[in-house]
């Protein structure tokens, strides 16, 4: 699963980086992360089995952690924090790198990676609901079209399994582990972007808060009776080596230097081509059945996010 707190990092050209035009590693930077992310949830799904989902996002972030902190080391970013810093990394730990993955591997059990997928990208919806909730802001037409779209998108994407009567309780469950852990994901952003308005280096508040969110799952882990063993699989080592390297180290570097470099705004449409790339790998490793209203629905939920994308901020 995608990590993409919503932080903006200085532009080192001349031109403002709304302006500049993409270079061939603009380019090869949204590409590594759009296939690192668009390729994590099928990974996501060969973690669902015999090791509980939070020992699984344990071991994840245990891997990822030390070489994220190394990265930072060896960017001359500082690994000292006062107090108030590290109750905010604590926060961030506690809903983007563990809470959050939980609910989606759990929801992976009922729902096929795409569908995972799709949901997480109304992330951008929801992070402008929680605007309007948390903070009093005021969201815009354009806004709340966008919601809406999205909102019958995914309708449309389930509709099969609705009108199939295959929509049973445990699909029920999977969709709303998928809802509260995209909310969950949004109030990671929140942390982070505190963090980053504080003065916080990337990295090294990024490898921290997946130390914290580590010792959480380790936590709650060993409070369930949880064993810590790992499943020798191939399927799944491979997946937790992918999902530990790839999706969470390699592509947060890609996703993180592609903001300093072309901006926060146009960084973030890569959101709108993750949802494709997840379904088209779920097509092809999990038999997704498409369907017109499944077609359709897509259309809807990329719409959407383009609309709330293009609107800017809420006013």
């Amino acid at each position: 699963m995608t990590e993409m707190p919503p932080i903006a990092v200085a532009t080192p050209p001349s031109l403002p980086a709304s302006q500049r035009n993409f270079t061939p590693f603009d380019l090869a930077l949204y590409g590594g992360t759009i296939l690192a992310w668009g390729f994590s949830w099928i990974a996501m799904r060969y973690q669902v089995g015999t090791v509980a989902p939070e020992v699984s996002v344990m071991w994840r972030f245990a891997i990822a952690a030390p070489i994220m902190l190394l990265i930072a080391v060896m960017r001359g970013e500082s690994l000292r924090f006062p107090l108030a810093d590290h109750a905010r990394m604590v926060a961030l730990g506690a809903t983007l790198f563990s809470t959050n993955f939980v609910l989606f591997y759990s929801a992976a059990a009922h729902l096929t990676s795409g569908l995972l997928s799709v949901v997480f990208s109304l992330a951008s919806i929801f992070n402008v609901i929680l605007g309007v909730v948390l903070f009093g802001a005021r969201a815009s037409l354009r806004v709340v079209a966008g919601a809406v779209l999205g909102a019958l998108g995914v309708a449309g994407l389930f509709y099969p399994e609705i009108a199939g009567a295959h929509f049973d309780r445990a699909a029920g469950i999977g969709l709303l582990l998928c809802v509260i852990g995209t909310l969950f994901f949004c109030a990671g952003n929140i942390a982070s972007a505190s963090l980053q308005r504080r003065g916080g280096a990337v990295f090294a508040t990024t490898g921290c808060a997946m130390v914290y969110g580590t010792l959480i799952m380790a936590i709650y882990a060993a409070v369930r009776g949880r064993s810590f063993a790992i499943d020798t699989a191939p399927t799944y080592l491979g997946g937790l080596i992918f999902l530990a390297l790839v999706s969470s180290v390699v592509a947060f570097a890609c996703y993180l230097t592609l903001l300093g470099r072309v901006g926060a705004a146009r960084a973030s449409y890569m959101t709108v081509v993750l949802p494709v790339v997840a379904l088209g790998v779920s097509t092809v490793f999990e038999a997704y059945v498409w369907t017109w209203p499944a077609a359709l629905g897509l259309v809807a939920v990329l719409a959407g996010n383009v609309l709330v994308l293009r609107s800017g901020k809420t006013r």
